[in-house]
């Protein structure tokens, strides 16, 4: 995904009712904008946590986007990434016809993602030899 000036884009997470919960994802966020300074990046959630996700795309519309990738950070595409979210897109995108709003596949279904995982969990757990 190449970004330009006029794109942002959207960590979509579930969200909680612990704030510490969302540590991750902001440190994710901030990744994220220290490789590409020139995108706007926010996060969204869909449940307990502010911003939802409505809100979050039409304040980056307003500050300008004219694309914006909606990426859930979910390690599948549940029934949230396959009902609930396409339906809040089409509504914004009604309301935002001249900006283009996509949806990733979820974070977890990118191979590399679940390399991470297993390469963090291999290394965390010693398991010895049969």
């Amino acid at each position: 995904m190449g970004t330009t000036a006029s794109d942002a884009i959207v960590l979509l997470a579930h969200g909680a009712r612990d704030p510490d919960w969302a540590r991750p994802f902001e440190a994710i966020k901030a990744r994220i904008e220290s490789r590409l300074p020139h995108a706007r990046v926010a996060l969204a959630f869909l449940e307990l946590m502010p911003p939802p996700l409505d809100v979050a795309v039409e304040a980056l519309v307003e500050d300008g986007a004219r694309t914006v990738h909606v990426v859930p950070v979910f390690m599948a595409q549940g029934g949230h990434v396959k009902r609930d979210v396409p339906l809040i897109l089409d509504a914004l995108r009604a309301r935002h016809p001249d900006v283009t709003i996509v949806l990733t596949p979820a974070a977890g279904e990118a191979e590399s993602v679940t390399a991470a995982i297993a390469d963090w969990v291999t290394g965390l757990v010693r398991v010895p030899p049969a």
